[in-house]
C-alpha cells in the first residue's frame, strides 16, 4: 500500500513512456517481510517506551509529552501493519499460483481509509513530533533561561494542536482518494485519468508541504543548537556529560530523518510526475517505481527507530528534572556548556 497506490495500466500509444516498463513482483514479498519485521520490532519498542513514560510521571517533561505522542502515533501504524500484510499475501498467492487463483478478499473503501489514515499518522505525526523535539532541544540551549515554552502544559498545548493537525491531513487525504477512485478498486488510483491526476497532484502537493516546512525548522533549528554546543567553554563534568547527551538525541533525529524521511520523500516527488506523464523520463520513471518499495520500507521503519531516541534522552530527561527539584523550578533542564 503506497502513499497513493496507482494502477499499472499501460501508457497511451503515444506517451513517451508506453515501453517504459520494469517489474516490481518483488515487492508483494519484500513488503510482507519488511511489514513483519516493522510490526514485531515497532510494538515491542514502543509499548515499552510508552509503559516507562507513562508509568513515571516524575520524568514527564515536555521531551517526555513529545516521546509520549510520538510512540502512540508509531502505534498507529504498527497496529495497521497485519491488514497489509495479508493484502500483499493475497497478491503474492495469486501471482505465484499456477492454477490462476483468486483472492476471495477483496479490499474496501473501509480499508482503504483505515490502512492510509493510520500510516499518514504515523508517517507525519512522526516528522512533526521529532520537530518538536528538535525545537525544545534548541530553546533548552540556545535560550535556556526562556523556560515558557518548555513547561509542561505548554508542551501538551503543542502536542494537542499537532495531534488535531496531524489528524485532519491524514483524514483529508483518503477523503481526497475516495472522491475519485473506483468503486471496484477503492485503492487505486488511474493516473491517465484527468481526474486522478488531479487528486494525486493535490495530495503530493500536501504531502511535500508536511514535510518540507517541518525540515526547514527542525535543520535551522539543529544548526544553531549545534553551534552553541560546539563553543569552547570551561565546564563541569556533569556539564559535559549533558552536553554530549544532547548532542546525541540531535545526531539520532538527524540520523532518521535522513534515513527515514528523506529519501522516500525525493523518490516520491520523482515517482508522482514521471506517473502522471509531467516529467517523460522513461529512465527516472524505471528507478523511481523500482526502489519505491524498499524507501517506503524504510520511511516505515521510523516507528521501529523513534524509541531509541527515548532511550537516549531518557537520562537527559531525568537530569533535567533533578535540576528543577534542585532549583525550585527556576531554570528547567538548561545545558549551559
Amino acid at each position: 500500500m503506497e502513499l497513493w497506490n496507482m494502477t499499472d495500466t499501460p501508457a497511451k500509444p503515444f506517451s513517451p513512456l508506453s515501453n517504459c516498463t520494469v517489474d516490481t513482483s518483488y515487492r508483494f514479498t519484500f513488503y510482507q517481510v519488511s511489514y513483519g519485521v516493522i510490526f514485531l520490532l515497532g510494538l515491542a519498542t514502543n509499548s515499552l517506551a510508552l509503559r516507562r513514560l507513562c508509568l513515571s510521571p516524575c520524568t514527564m517533561n515536555s521531551t517526555a509529552i513529545y516521546m509520549v505522542s510520538l510512540s502512540a502515533a508509531d502505534l498507529f501504524f504498527v497496529i495497521s501493519l497485519p491488514l497489509r500484510i495479508y493484502y500483499y499475501h493475497q497478491k503474492a498467492r495469486a501471482l505465484s499460483s499456477k492454477t490462476g487463483y483468486q483472492s476471495s478478499w477483496t479490499p474496501g473503501v473501509a480499508y482503504c481509509h483505515l490502512t492510509f489514515t493510520l500510516k499518514y499518522i504515523s508517517l507525519y505525526g512522526g516528522i512533526f513530533f521529532l520537530v518538536c523535539i528538535a525545537l525544545e532541544r534548541y530553546f533548552a540551549v540556545v535560550y535556556p533561561l526562556a523556560s515558557t515554552l518548555r513547561r509542561l502544559r505548554v508542551a501538551q498545548l503543542v502536542s494537542g494542536g499537532i495531534w488535531c493537525l496531524v489528524l485532519g491531513l491524514s483524514v483529508s487525504l483518503p477523503l481526497l482518494r475516495s472522491a475519485a477512485a473506483d468503486q471496484h478498486q477503492p485503492c487505486l488510483l488511474d493516473p491517465s485519468s484527468q481526474s486522478h491526476r488531479t487528486i494525486i497532484l493535490v495530495a503530493l502537493a500536501l504531502v511535500l508541504g508536511s514535510f518540507l516546512l517541518p525540515t526547514v525548522l527542525l535543520l535551522c533549528s539543529y544548526c544553531r543548537v549545534l553551534s552553541v554546543l560546539r563553543r569552547p567553554r570551561h565546564c563541569s563534568r556533569s556539564q559535559r556529560h549533558s552536553r554530549r547527551h544532547t548532542l546525541t538525541v540531535i545526531y539520532w533525529v538527524l540520523g532518521i530523518f535522513l534515513l527515514c524521511f528523506v529519501p522516500y520523500h525525493i523518490n516520491l516527488l520523482g515517482y508522482t510526475l514521471t506517473h502522471v506523464g509531467l516529467l517523460p523520463h522513461c529512465g527516472l520513471a524505471k528507478v523511481t517505481k523500482a526502489v519505491h518499495p524498499v524507501v517506503l520500507s524504510l520511511a516505515s521503519l521510523n516507528c521501529c527507530l523513534n524509541p531509541l531516541i527515548y532511550y537516549f534522552s531518557n537520562s537527559l530527561v531525568n537530569r533535567e528534572v533533578s535540576c528543577v527539584h534542585r532549583t525550585s523550578g527556576a531554570v528547567w533542564g538548561s545545558v549551559p556548556c
